[in-house]
């Protein structure tokens, strides 16, 4: 009996060490995609975000660092990457460099490409 119960108590930590280093990897790629993000939005001209839409570089740069700081933010407070605010704040950062990113670099390069 005692070591079926040593060897579940063993699953039990294995599981929460798995799962630990997979949400620490999981939070420190999310916060490498905004800051990417970040630095890629700080780097570009203003005078090309009204031509790509509605928002400024000004509304950019505030939804990106909003973004890092509330994954931060969601990490230290334990919840991780996988809360509902962590998802939302990488879903910003991925629209600009999906979305925004593309359609900046046709506007001042004349290629659409990475």
């Amino acid at each position: 009996m005692t070591k079926l119960f040593r060897m579940a108590v063993a699953a039990v930590v294995f599981y929460t060490t798995v799962t630990g280093y997979v949400t620490l990897v999981t939070l420190i790629l999310a916060v490498v995609i905004e800051v990417i993000a970040l630095v890629n939005c700080l780097t570009q001209r203003a005078e090309a975000f009204p031509a790509v839409g509605p928002l400024s570089k000004n509304g950019w740069l505030a939804i990106l660092l909003g973004a890092v700081l509330l994954t931060l933010l969601c990490g230290v407070a334990g919840t991780g990457p996988f809360s509902i605010f962590a998802l939302a704040a990488l879903a910003a950062a991925a629209v600009y460099l999906l979305d925004v990113r593309p359609a900046l670099r046709e506007a001042t390069d004349g290629s659409g490409n990475w």
